[in-house]
């Protein structure tokens, strides 16, 4: 006989077969228990667990192994596509499934896939004015920046522009 297991020990491969060859016997979990070698709580929970497994539906699959295999085709010819591109074009060669259920195939055959987020992070215009500030490689000089904060100052400004090799830029800023 094997040595008591507490409650959240695993359980062998051998011990989980004895539990629900006992099981199916009608054997009460105590003498289970002693027979498999772990506490009787261990075997209330593999014997739950058991339970609450999920049962195939015996629904019929909206994909047939023809679809499966266009599927994996265009995966194929395009691995960095997000899912939602790739359900576009299996949609388009004929097959009537949700975005859902692309995504779980292309799972199912092994593949790893991306969703994209709902919302980009930035929006077309936020876009167009990084992409302008990285092309002429100036953030802001002091001029525009105090134009834009609507400050004024009576003191020398510097001001390190990182794009530039960490050049300064001096201005005198009076009051106005």
């Amino acid at each position: 006989m094997q040595p008591i297991m507490g409650k959240t020990a695993d359980l062998t491969v051998v011990q989980k077969m004895t539990i629900d060859t006992l099981h199916k016997e009608g054997k009460t979990q105590k003498v289970i228990a002693k027979e498999a070698g772990c506490s009787q709580s261990s075997v209330s929970k593999h014997i739950n667990r058991e339970a609450k497994g999920r049962k195939r539906c015996d629904r019929k699959k909206c994909t047939s192994n023809r679809y499966n295999r266009t599927l994996e085709r265009i995966v194929k010819q395009k691995p960095f596509k997000n899912v939602g591109e790739i359900h576009k074009e299996w949609t388009a060669a004929g097959v009537s499934a949700s975005r859902t259920t692309t995504h779980r195939r292309m799972q199912d055959m092994g593949f790893s896939c991306r969703i994209p987020c709902v919302k980009p992070l930035l929006n077309n215009r936020q876009h167009q004015k990084r992409l302008a500030s990285k092309r002429t490689g100036l953030l802001l000089s002091s001029p525009k920046l105090c134009a834009l904060m609507k400050v004024t100052f009576a003191f020398p400004l510097e001001i390190r522009v990182p794009e530039s090799g960490g050049r300064k830029e001096r201005h005198t800023i009076h009051v106005a």
